[in-house]
């Protein structure tokens, strides 16, 4: 039978997202792809430095335990050339990291291969890759390579926590907000607490963990968490979003507009994500982060130019937004 991913968690990740490669992106945005590639030629045999997002792989690999089958596929999408792609595949071999599948667009937005890999996730350094994604109906996020790196805490369970309004929810609600303010916000939340929110872009990504949570298997668990601005009363209609669902969150925390940093390091998630820059940026210097540039606070920029805006994918629940035109000349 032909190789299939069919029944698999698909994640899709960039090089910058999986390795440290910050040194050589220096390079290339100071130089030409040449050189780029000539550095990353002469480092082949040099493993590269775990990179923000490298836990929540080894710990999403970890659901593949030897002699069970596999539940979890892990593909490298990037704009790294072919040559540059070696080296991600040997870094990865180094650190015990099965992954097998990659795909090397040398400077193009790879975004357009998502959709033959049905991939439920897709992490980038390159906000000009995550937009048009995103547009399309994946869960999608820059991952911000400063970021604190993961907690070693909890080397059996996997960690994710969730934005809730743009990212699990749709931007109805902040849509409010930003009109109005917090006093339209609040009343517009207590009168529809008994309506569902129409999904966000992330709960494609939220229901398939929790399925594997219904079904662990192995020593590896997942643990999730809802790390919200909202506050009661408009906590109600968060909790009865996913009552709905019928999806649960291990963790809820309502913050009524503290900030998340501090909640989240207590957290210590592998991975958090949020829709405003603000929120990313401050918990990046407590965990992994990534902003996921959809909603309203994210509808400024306009497409990128090497990506035409994209029909949805099928099966996929997030909201569209058209993608960034912004330089699309970085590695990712």
């Amino acid at each position: 039978m032909p190789a299939s991913l069919d029944g698999l968690l698909v994640v899709a990740i960039s090089s910058r997202a999986l390795f440290d490669f910050e040194e050589e992106n220096q390079v290339f945005e100071s130089a030409d792809d040449r050189a780029y590639m000539r550095l990353q030629s002469e480092r082949l045999d040099v493993p590269a430095r775990p990179g923000v997002s490298f836990a929540l792989v080894h710990k999403l690999l970890a659901f593949n335990p030897p002699g069970r089958a596999p539940r979890v596929e892990v593909v490298i999408v990037s704009r790294n050339d072919p040559v540059s792609g070696m080296r991600v595949f040997r870094s990865a071999r180094h650190y015990g990291l099965p992954i097998q599948r990659g795909v090397f667009t040398r400077g193009r937005s790879p975004w357009r291969y998502l959709a033959p890999l049905s991939a439920h996730l897709f992490l980038s350094a390159n906000e000009a890759d995550v937009r048009p994604a995103l547009a399309a109906g994946v869960p999608a996020a820059r991952v911000l390579t400063h970021s604190a790196r993961a907690s070693d805490a909890h080397p059996d369970e996997l960690r994710i926590a969730f934005d809730g309004d743009a990212v699990l929810f749709s931007d109805e609600a902040e849509r409010v907000f930003q009109q109005g303010g917090l006093d339209a916000f609040q009343d517009h939340e207590s009168r529809l607490a008994s309506t569902p929110l129409a999904p966000g872009p992330f709960k494609p990504l939220l229901e398939a963990l929790h399925r594997m949570q219904r079904d662990p298997g192995g020593a590896m668990r997942i643990r999730t968490a809802l790390v919200t601005a909202r506050s009661a009363p408009a906590h109600e209609r968060a909790i009865r979003t996913l009552m709905a669902w019928e999806i649960e969150v291990d963790e809820a925390i309502f913050l009524g507009g503290l900030p998340k940093g501090a909640f989240l390091r207590a957290f210590e998630p592998d991975f958090f994500f949020d829709d405003q820059t603000g929120h990313v940026d401050q918990a990046a210097g407590h965990v992994p982060a990534g902003h996921v540039a959809a909603g309203v606070v994210n509808e400024a920029a306009p497409p990128a130019p090497d990506a035409q805006p994209p029909a949805p994918l099928a099966g996929r629940s997030g909201s569209t937004r058209p993608p960034s035109r912004r330089p699309a000349l970085k590695r990712s």
